[in-house]
């Protein structure tokens, strides 16, 4: 099963980065390029514990739709979203915050499976660890400059 971590420092406060890292309505702004938009579930503003999101997205020119429930939630240190249904065997992003000098240190941790056996594995390591690395390499980008922006108006 493929781990991706992925540190991000932002120089912003927790509540900030932590408030955009779970805000939907951010994360289509983040994945445009995917035309990624929420479908069902909790569909634009923040999501807490227990709720749920289907995104429809694009991805490798097949439209996809994948539905992930906030299964851990410790404002603003931690969140865990998780696949419920979708094209993944299965798939856990966790979401760390912690305030350093300057601002915040975000972590991203995600693992997920493919399914259909070797095929999936061979695919895991060809192409989706690297796919997945990306789109969290951009998202995080986004929102770092989104988190530091915000900051600098206060």
């Amino acid at each position: 099963m493929p781990l991706i971590e992925i540190k991000t420092m932002i120089n912003a406060d927790i509540q900030t980065c932590f408030d955009l890292s779970r805000n939907i309505d951010f994360h289509k702004a983040s994945l445009a390029h995917s035309n990624e938009k929420a479908v069902a579930g909790t569909t634009s503003g923040l999501i807490g514990l227990g709720e749920w999101v289907t995104w429809e997205a694009k991805h490798f020119g097949i439209i996809q739709q994948l539905t992930s429930k906030i299964t851990a939630f410790v404002s603003p240190h931690y969140f865990v979203d998780e696949m419920v249904s979708g094209a993944f065997k299965s798939f856990k992003h966790e979401h760390s915050f912690k305030s350093v000098d300057n601002g915040t240190l975000m972590v991203d941790t995600l693992q997920f499976e493919s399914p259909y056996g070797i095929f999936g594995t061979l695919a895991n390591i060809l192409v989706l660890k690297r796919y997945m690395t990306n789109l969290l390499k951009v998202r995080n980008t986004f929102l770092k400059q989104k988190a530091e922006e915000l900051s600098k108006m206060t």
